[in-house]
């Protein structure tokens, strides 16, 4: 049975992307990715997607046109990941990697722990060779981080980036405090808070379905992180981070046996309050 999202429109969209690329001879695969392949698609879900290219072909293969056959495009650019990026008509989004297939195929196996294909010979829409369902079969099983070595990576990058948010913030850096906290810190907070919970699903982009994934109580931890970019917003915030992460590191430590640095943690502590 094919995977069917909650928006007819994208599923017709892939089944025209499908179609589209069985007849485009210079294209050896295509594989989808993200929320459509891994069953949790809706209204607002994109399209992502690996085109691989015969090698031959890749210097004179036109994305923005091939995908201008898929639906009126408002805009087509390569963003700053090196990705084709579209925004169609009806303002569905799309991201779509234009790869040569020889080298292309072969890195596919690679993504385990960072690419889960529940079901992978669905998310193949074209396969000439047979080597890109082999490929990506090897990600049907989703292989959740290693605990006490992911919790000991996350616990040490929490030190240093909030001890790098100490010291700009002691620089009356706000903007910059402020995007540290949100797009550095959090991040790696809510993995460990996923990782404690045995709740990796989401495990690559952490702050997705969090208000279904997570508890309240941690919910309402991460809350009291954010703050909009005033000064003494982000000074309580920080602390309340900090805080948090500290639990968190707690906990860890606990649970895998992890030797925590309290001195230094206490230290870090002191700063962000000084900052105040």
């Amino acid at each position: 049975m094919d995977i069917r999202s909650a928006c007819p429109a994208l599923d017709d969209r892939i089944a025209r992307l499908r179609h589209l690329a069985h007849a485009e001879p210079r294209l050896e695969g295509v594989l989808l990715y993200g929320s459509w392949a891994t069953g949790e698609a809706d209204a607002h879900s994109d399209i992502e997607a690996y085109l691989y290219i015969e090698d031959d072909h890749l210097a004179g293969f036109d994305g923005p046109a091939f995908l201008a056959r898929l639906a009126p495009v408002e805009l087509a650019y390569t963003n700053m990941y090196g990705v084709l990026a579209v925004v169609f008509e009806d303002l569905m989004r799309g991201e779509f990697h234009l790869t040569a297939a020889g080298p292309g195929i072969a890195e596919v196996p690679s993504w385990q722990g960072m690419v889960h294909l529940p079901r992978p010979d669905e998310a193949v829409l074209l396969d000439r060779t047979g080597r890109l369902t082999r490929a990506a079969r090897q990600l049907a099983e989703f292989r959740p981080p290693e605990p006490a070595a992911t919790a000991r990576q996350l616990i040490d990058e929490l030190t240093n980036w909030t001890l790098m948010l100490a010291h700009v913030q002691g620089r009356g850096e706000t903007a910059r405090a402020h995007a540290l906290l949100h797009t550095v810190v959090a991040p790696q907070q809510l993995q460990l808070c996923r990782l404690l919970r045995g709740s990796t699903a989401h495990w690559l982009t952490p702050s997705r379905a969090l208000e279904r994934d997570l508890p309240a109580a941690d919910r309402e931890r991460y809350t009291a992180t954010t703050a909009a970019a005033r000064p003494h917003e982000v000074r309580a915030a920080a602390c309340h981070s900090w805080r948090w992460s500290r639990e968190l590191a707690a906990e860890a430590a606990e649970r895998w046996s992890l030797r925590l640095p309290q001195e230094l943690h206490d230290r870090i502590g002191t700063l962000l309050h000084g900052t105040r």
